[in-house]
């Protein structure tokens, strides 16, 4: 293909605007230009420089203009009878696009990590559902490392982890605070100690932690990693419930959110440790795929996280 053909021109520039074409019509309708102008609810002086805008970008004249009113020229009847079949397309596409939304909308996919799922999401679909009462929600928990992969798979709309950076292929939002607290049964013997943990006590001791792959193993594996790093662990498992049962039975010391902890420790069934010279805090996030932000019932429950922050 020669360099010096021309460049083509876009369709956008040789055909009217539906605006254009709709006014068009309605002078059709109404045989005068000012109840057209009124019809389509814009000024008649308006209405005349539309047309006269059309006439020129078309290069035929489309109205007679008379005391007595507006009509079509030739051109014109046949220009409105295309302008018809353009605006029924385009009703029929945004009826379309419509039915697309509404589909979006009956439904929200949410995938986020154990801490957030048991207790901080309840709250959020419940002020969610207030908002949108006819969208279903499903939810999926798991470990950060899971509800990465779903998202990157297509299979939620919004996410929500506990790590300590946003995992690759993902955009996301800083939502909440959250602080790692070690706990244990009250007869445990660290139970009746007058200090601190140091970070090597700690790394050194086995626990009871949650799995490879959770948030909340990824922010203790960091923390920990100048100390040594962690003991070979106690016990590995993949729910927060399951981790404070063990804890509790007496079988160890265990690390997990605050969030999860506050019956237990206002009920002492649990007691909190210091730690001394190591921060165990943590961002917890919104994500979703890169450059994808969130449309629909997932925006507002973004919304939502943000108000509640």
């Amino acid at each position: 293909m020669s360099s010096d053909a021309p460049a083509p021109v876009l369709l956008s520039h040789r055909v009217p605007d539906l605006g254009a074409l709709e006014l068009l019509l309605a002078v059709a309708r109404h045989g005068s230009l000012g109840r057209a102008a009124r019809d389509v609810g814009i000024t008649q002086p308006a209405a005349s420089s539309r047309i006269r805008s059309m006439e020129r970008q078309l290069g035929v004249a489309l109205l007679d203009r008379s005391p007595r009113g507006s009509r079509l020229t030739d051109a014109g009847a046949l220009v409105t009878d295309w302008a018809r079949r353009i605006v029924e397309a385009a009703e029929a596409f945004d009826v379309g696009a419509q039915a697309l939304r509404d589909r979006r909308d009956s439904r929200l996919r949410v995938a986020a990590s154990m801490t957030i799922a048991e207790y901080l999401l309840p709250g959020w679909l419940i002020a969610l559902r207030g908002e949108r009462p006819g969208t279903a929600v499903s939810l999926l928990a798991g470990n950060s490392a899971a509800v990465a992969e779903r998202l990157l798979a297509g299979a939620a709309d919004l996410g929500f982890v506990e790590g300590l950076s946003i995992p690759e292929g993902l955009d996301g939002t800083v939502i909440a605070h959250d602080r790692l607290v070690v706990v244990v049964a009250p007869s445990h013997a660290w139970a009746r100690r007058r200090t601190p943990l140091t970070p090597q006590e700690l790394a050194a001791t086995p626990l009871i932690l949650r799995e490879r792959g959770s948030g909340t193993r990824q922010v203790l594996d960091a923390a920990l990693a100048a100390h040594g790093g962690l003991a070979q662990p106690l016990l590995e498992l993949s729910s927060t419930t399951a981790v404070k049962g063990a804890a509790e039975s007496g079988a160890g010391p265990c690390v997990l959110s605050e969030l999860a902890l506050g019956e237990e420790l206002s009920s002492r069934r649990l007691v909190k440790i210091p730690v001394a010279g190591v921060r165990l805090r943590r961002q917890l996030r919104a994500v979703w795929p890169s450059g994808h932000r969130p449309t629909g019932p997932a925006r507002d429950l973004l919304a939502l996280t943000a108000r509640e922050a």
